[in-house]
């Protein structure tokens, strides 16, 4: 089974993918930049076709994705709304299952607490998928526990 996980932004959208076969393995993760400089419908359209690409080339079966129920900066609120609607698209449009988890799942899922810091978070996520070093940029990390949570809690 390969599950991608996303962590959706306007500015940067994480992603990561992970594949679990005779052992959990990272096939691999970054994010996808867009422009402050560009219009908005022009970084949600770059979202689709960059996410559209890593799907085709890893094949996912499934979409795991971080569900925002509040946001601490409502400017913010409406754009990345927008960008998890691109992502909802782009999976219904490769059948793709959605599989949604909130912050504090994730949290939970990888280190057993559910106020963990994004450090513990980052070091326990290194060595689950036994990486070298911790992810970076803090939003392929982020999507790569958003894609782990889906294995360890998807029923």
């Amino acid at each position: 089974m390969i599950i991608i996980g996303i962590d959706p932004g306007l500015a940067s959208t994480g992603y990561g993918i992970i594949k679990k076969s005779k052992i959990l393995k990272c096939l691999g993760y970054g994010v996808i930049r867009t422009s402050k400089n560009s219009e908005r419908g022009e970084r949600l359209r770059k979202i689709n076709n960059e996410l559209s690409k890593i799907t085709e080339k890893y094949r996912p079966d499934i979409l795991a994705i971080e569900n925002i129920y509040f946001f601490k900066n409502l400017k913010t609120a409406i754009p990345v709304s927008q960008v998890e609607g691109v992502i909802l698209l782009t999976a219904a449009k490769k059948r793709l299952p959605v599989w949604e988890t909130t912050p504090l799942q994730i949290k939970f899922a990888i280190t057993g607490n559910g106020r963990a810091d994004k450090k513990i978070v980052q070091k326990k996520l290194k060595k689950l998928l036994c990486l070298k070093e911790i992810p970076k940029p803090d939003d392929a990390a982020d999507a790569l526990a958003i894609a782990l949570t889906c294995f360890l809690k998807r029923p």
